[in-house]
């Protein structure tokens, strides 16, 4: 029609919003019968005052209810035992050839046909790796097997209950971490009932919050709803237990709609099966012709006929909602598997989950955070300890070298080869030395240089970064001539010569002791491996953060994120600017903003670009304003403000505070608590334990939080000796 975009976006923030996942047609606005009609105010309005509005409106009735396209069930499959060509009409998908049927699940289900979903999930795949690093991590062989026929770990309880679920499967969203923490789950039944709960229809009722008071003594257990309290027959109530009672009285699973069609109203299993079908389809007539077999059956049971009509005007809706439990129940056996992982074997777990998301920018940078809240550290590459993929090194994780941009899984085999075979490399020239053709790639090396993959052989990236396409070449014709079977003139010297090399004869240019500064090494570290890892800009003015944003960026990428439409203050680095004209040549600019645990654009739109534009460049902290922007497949913030916090409020960094392990005796850990606590500020406080060969960095609570002043650091070098503040 010609209209800009901004006019469907005008119509469809007018819409009523959507009640447990339903609509309300563009027929119901304009129908004073209908029951949502009067939420149709504001729709109404914009297309009254708008003619073009009204156009697209009229022209958007006569098209409502037809099929837009065709789609394909991501796992659905029919079966059937004639070949399908003989029962329904097939087609092939041109973009991957795959048979698909022209009619939909319904039709082919009412033809007698077969459908069953095969679900690939990803996690089974983190749970295999988790496995894996566990008995490279440890020797030890856990089998899930074994551990499905006694789930009552107290650490895996443990976790659930205080929401610490971020990367559990089916568990980590913001909305389900506040359930279970209401919920606090003790036995599998709970994890089984969330999984059921956790969606638009039980929510839609308060069900999931109803059962969370329920379990915990904070609601009375009355059958099904609390407009039931008294109108039910002591009789049918007492019947109503063993069904209802492991759910505390309500109807979660839609196998309890069928064994309460079964033993109060005695169906048999294939009709009561019927019964949760037609309850669940909501057609009057069809309802009305099922209530006489039930009426009749809890009648012949001894129920009379107030009950029977007060239980069926209530399960009706239940049902509607009530999930399958085998379902839910297979997936809850996951769930308590990858939450015993994270809770028993967290380095393990969280290094599998990294790998998973490997190409997944957000999802990366958003585990790596949990990494950090769990006082996991996460080393960068290394030549001599990375494998391919994310490794547990004791309590750490180890970057995988497979994760550094231009480095492929061929010379990943090479590096790792070459140290099994011929030692740990100690130098870079060490390394090109020992490492075959293929890691000899100049490209690859700078970013393995850049990823800081060669900072364990103590040589300084900026200086290896000046001299590698020296050393690269040269290496690169000394193997050239091994691959021809040709010796070097020096060769034949080998040890005999006072220990030198072939390598010691090229006359290399020493590599430089020199390093860039921090935001250069970080930002060429961040283009490698796609997010901050050694160490990051943010760190030490997380408190600033805090302070002047109202949400952290992940809780808006997730999927039970802020609402569109919603007005929401961020805060974080600018990573990524890009400035733009529209068609009327007026300049733009979306801006890529960063906090510590995720990413996010914004869009400056002309009018605000202009008010900004001095103040907006790469590699500055900042604070946005704006609109949160959802799409089918992604989210932005249409920005109206931005501000530069003062960063000077207190030390850059925080507080490190360094104690030997065996003196961080329960009573020293108090007395340092109180001190803490006696010099209340805003810098935050990290507490570095230090065993021989061992170093654990642990950040602090923000009840911790500290006024860095001389006063403090004195308290602290009584208490811990004066050089328990020389660490930074």
């Amino acid at each position: 029609m010609g209209h800009p975009f901004a006019m469907g976006e005008k119509l469809t923030k007018a819409m009523p919003a959507v009640v447990m996942g339903k609509g309300v047609s563009l027929a119901d606005l304009y129908d004073p019968e209908a029951k949502r009609y009067a939420e149709g105010v504001e729709f109404r309005g914009v297309v009254a005052e708008d003619p073009a509005a009204g156009e697209v409106v009229e022209l958007a009735k006569g098209i409502e209810g037809l099929k837009r396209q065709w789609g394909v069930h991501a796992a659905g499959v029919i079966m059937s035992s004639e070949p399908l060509i003989d029962v329904i009409p097939i087609m092939r998908r041109l973009q991957d050839g795959q048979v698909i049927t022209q009619f939909d699940y319904p039709s082919c289900e009412s033809l007698g046909l077969v459908k069953m979903d095969f679900l690939g999930l990803r996690n089974l795949t983190i749970l295999d790796d988790a496995l894996e690093n566990v008995k490279a991590n440890r020797g030890e062989d856990i089998d899930l097997d074994a551990l499905s026929k006694d789930m009552t770990d107290k650490a895996t309880y443990q976790l659930l209950g205080r929401g610490d679920t971020l990367g559990v499967f089916q568990l980590d969203g913001g909305g389900m971490r506040s359930l279970l923490r209401l919920m606090q789950p003790d036995n599998f039944e709970d994890i089984s009932a969330a999984l059921a709960l956790y969606r638009p229809g039980p929510m839609g009722v308060n069900a999931h919050t109803n059962f969370a008071l329920r379990k915990n003594g904070k609601q009375e257990l009355i059958p099904l709803d609390p407009q039931l309290k008294g109108k039910l027959q002591p009789e049918m109530v007492a019947a109503l237990e063993p069904i209802l009672g492991m759910t505390h009285g309500l109807v979660i699973y839609q196998e309890q709609v069928m064994e309460i069609a079964q033993k109060l109203a005695g169906y048999t299993l294939g009709n009561a099966d019927l019964l949760r079908r037609a309850m669940g389809k909501k057609k009057k007539e069809v309802l009305d012709k099922e209530y006489v077999p039930f009426s009749e059956g809890m009648k012949a049971k001894g129920f009379n006929e107030a009950s029977v009509a007060a239980l069926w005007g209530v399960l009706v809706p239940f049902s509607d909602y009530a999930f399958n439990k085998a379902h839910t129940a297979a997936y809850g056996l996951v769930s308590y598997w990858t939450a015993y992982l994270k809770a028993n074997y967290p380095a393990e777990y969280m290094a599998a989950l990294l790998t998973s998301v490997g190409d997944d920018k957000d999802k990366s940078a958003l585990y790596l955070g949990e990494c950090r809240r769990m006082g996991i550290k996460v080393l960068p590459p290394d030549v001599n300890e990375s494998v391919g993929r994310f490794a547990a090194v004791g309590s750490d994780i180890r970057f995988g070298l497979q994760a550094i941009r231009n480095v492929g899984h061929n010379v990943v085999d090479e590096i790792i080869r070459a140290r099994e075979e011929k030692g740990a490399f100690t130098s870079f020239k060490d390394f090109l030395s020992k490492c075959g053709a293929v890691v000899a790639n100049k490209r690859t090396i700078e970013s393995l240089i850049k990823a800081g993959a060669f900072d364990g052989l103590a040589e300084k990236r900026m200086g290896l970064l000046r001299v590698h396409e020296e050393y690269v070449d040269a290496f690169v014709a000394i193997k050239k001539q091994e691959a021809i079977g040709q010796d070097s003139l020096f060769g034949s010297f080998g040890d005999d010569a006072g220990g030198g090399s072939e390598t010691d004869m090229l006359g290399l240019t020493p590599v430089p002791a020199v390093e860039w500064d921090k935001q250069t090494l970080l930002t060429f570290e961040r283009e490698m491996l796609g997010l901050y890892v050694s160490d990051h800009p943010l760190f030490g003015v997380e408190h600033v953060l805090a302070q002047h944003a109202d949400t952290q960026i992940s809780a808006l990428t997730a999927e039970d994120g802020k609402p569109d439409g919603s007005m929401v203050t961020v805060a974080g680095l600018i990573t990524g600017l890009q400035i733009k004209r529209t068609k009327k040549g007026d300049l733009w600019a979306i801006a890529t903003v960063e906090d510590l645990a995720g990413a996010i654009e914004c869009l400056f739109f002309p009018s605000s670009y202009m008010t900004v534009q001095t103040m907006l460049h790469q590699d500055v902290v900042a604070v946005v304003r704006g609109k949160v922007n959802r799409r089918e497949d992604s989210i932005a913030i249409n920005a109206q403000e931005l501000t530069l916090p003062e960063l000077t409020d207190g030390p850059r960094g925080p507080v490190v505070v360094t104690m030997e392990t065996l003196r961080a005796t329960t009573g020293r850990i108090e007395e340092l608590k109180g001190i803490l606590t006696n010099h209340p500020g805003s810098t935050d406080v990290h507490l570095r334990l230090v065993k021989p060969g061992r170093v654990v960095d642990l950040r602090l609570d923000e009840n911790y939080r500290v006024l860095a002043s001389d006063a403090l650091f004195g308290d602290l070098k009584v208490l811990l000796g004066p050089r328990c503040l020389t660490g930074g």
